[in-house]
């Protein structure tokens, strides 16, 4: 139940399925939009896209501020740059792109990238 009306709210706010994985267990949601999602486990796993290969990795708890194309103030949520874990602060939509802000630098990928949740290993 609580992975089915998670993924409505991501979908009402203009994001895609896949960008949260698979064994969310519940969430909370504040009426100024603060979100915290809490998997069954910490998640691991690894993406292709735009021909590059991403780790990335979700903490048991975690979350962010969402609002319609926007999910600011995120945390819980860290991708692997070399031989660091860095963690993403935002994410934005604008058309069919996806903008991931990782401290200094942001990168943009097609929202084709995440038709499909990505299961934990």
């Amino acid at each position: 139940m609580a992975k089915q009306q998670i993924l409505l709210l991501i979908l009402k706010n203009n994001f895609p399925r896949g960008l949260l994985p698979k064994g969310v267990r519940s969430y909370v949601l504040n009426p100024d939009g603060k979100l915290e999602v809490t998997l069954s486990r910490e998640c691991r796993f690894s993406v292709n896209l735009g021909g590059q290969r991403f780790n990335l990795q979700f903490a048991n708890t975690f979350g962010g501020v969402i609002h319609a194309g926007s999910i600011t103030e995120v945390y819980g949520v860290d991708v692997q740059v070399k031989y660091a874990w860095l963690g993403f602060s935002q994410v934005d939509r604008a058309g069919d792109q996806l903008t991931f802000h990782v401290k200094q630098f942001t990168q943009s990928f097609p929202i084709s990238g995440f038709v499909v949740s990505p299961s934990c290993t």
